[in-house]
């Protein structure tokens, strides 16, 4: 186990082993649930935190809120993309009232062998995102030309700032010229999420950690972006539905027009919507424009929990059902940005639920992807009820795979063209 004083240092405890928290669950850790830290990973300090450790001696969790009279917090990973949680790292709060913390993923994380372990796995083999991979000087020096080349492009303007001041990873693969480019187009949106990233209106809400786009871009300026990216990229995908905007099917209208022009210039390439497809008597224009792949974003396949979290504004959770089979229906590409919650989504109810509904309308690939949210305060908002057994999210994986052979896992939208 590790803890954190209020300087910022990073201690391992001397006795007692790490801990994670599945649902409500704090347990201790398998040492085969564990890998290193993967580069690029941080460590996060949890304020007014107090770290849980395991006594392998006694078989008991211990609260360590002091030592040698000195107050100690708790120490979580937000680890990087194409990796998955498998535990949430073991905390109780000092106090009932603390403010939620920031809309990170708080993974488990240990220490053995001079280096940090955290409870994870690799989900997707795909580099697009590796830290490494991004030279940052490049980055900068392409961001900038490209703001020069097209001041008028509004669109381009804003992903400059992604790429600049918020160091998107999709954005700066838009200027490196390879990948995945996102298209934001929306300042409104039909959820009040939780974990909504850009747009926080309650008192007691988690600060926003990014800036929401403020204008609808026009067609001509989103194709042009696309163009750039589609005509000149391998295997290119270009998305619309990013962190930084509201929900980008309000805009659909847009979105057809840019789509038709896109496809008006190129064949190549994959454009791919990702939605909380809550509009889907707006997704057969999209289709016969040529959209080729939705994602649907799910915290949970359960209608309760799913309520909960998104908190829709004009249409239910059968309209995401809808757009779901209009999508496969249609012969599309349909996968699921599946928030991974150690303890909820690896609930046996929840896969059971979200079987049925492959079952029912074919699904080709579940992105597992972490859960950004304070765990407390998350299951406190959403009525989360302790279920009656849990699988561990490895074992959900692998449950959903033996069921479904033809079911594709990851993290990223994958092209399905050149």
């Amino acid at each position: 186990m590790v803890y954190a004083t209020k300087e910022g240092n990073i201690i391992e405890h001397n006795r007692l082993r790490m801990t994670q928290r599945c649902g409500e669950d704090i347990l201790s850790v398998n040492p085969e649930d564990l890998i290193p830290l993967p580069e690029g990973s941080e460590l996060f300090i949890l304020p007014d935190r107090y770290p849980l450790g395991y006594d392998i001696n006694h078989n008991k969790i211990e609260t360590i809120n002091k030592i040698k009279g000195k107050e100690t917090f708790a120490v979580a990973a937000f680890i990087s993309p194409a990796h998955t949680q498998t535990g949430i790292a073991g905390f109780i709060p000092k106090q009932d009232d603390l403010k939620p913390l920031p809309l990170f993923a708080y993974t488990a994380v240990g220490w053995i062998n001079d280096r940090f372990w955290v409870t994870a796995f690799r989900s997707d083999k795909d580099k697009r995102q590796d830290f490494k991979g991004f030279d940052l000087k490049k980055v900068k020096k392409n961001t900038v030309e490209a703001l020069k080349i097209y001041p008028e492009n509004r669109l381009i303007q804003h992903l400059g700032k992604c790429s600049l001041q918020y160091g998107c990873p999709a954005a700066k693969n838009f200027f490196l010229k390879r990948y995945e480019a996102p298209l934001p187009t929306s300042p409104q949106c039909n959820a009040r999420c939780l974990g909504c990233i850009s747009n926080q209106d309650d008192i007691d809400s988690p600060p926003i950690s990014q800036e929401r786009i403020k204008f609808v871009p026009s067609p001509e300026e989103i194709s042009e972006i696309a163009l750039l990216h589609l005509t000149n990229v391998n295997k290119a995908v270009v998305s619309f539905g990013q962190g930084c905007e509201g929900e980008p099917i309000l805009q659909a209208d847009t979105l057809e027009k840019s789509i038709r022009l896109m496809r008006k210039n190129t064949p190549k390439g994959t454009i791919n919507l990702n939605s909380n497809a809550s509009l889907p008597e707006k997704l057969n224009n999209m289709i016969d424009s040529g959209l080729d792949s939705m994602r649907i974003s799910l915290n949970s396949s359960r209608e309760e929990f799913y309520t909960k979290y998104y908190r829709p504004k004009g249409y239910a959770f059968s309209d995401v059902l809808r757009s779901w089979d209009i999508m496969k229906t249609a012969g599309r590409f349909v996968s699921l940005n599946l928030f991974v919650f150690p303890g909820i989504t690896d609930d046996e109810e929840e896969l059971n639920v979200i079987s049925g509904f492959i079952e029912k309308f074919g699904l080709d690939l579940i992105q597992i992807r972490n859960h950004n949210i304070d765990p407390l305060w998350y299951m406190k908002k959403i009525a989360y009820k302790k279920p009656e057994k849990t699988l561990g999210v490895k074992n959900f994986v692998r449950i959903l795979k033996e069921r479904f052979p033809a079911l594709r896992f990851g993290y990223f939208n994958p092209p399905l063209r050149d």
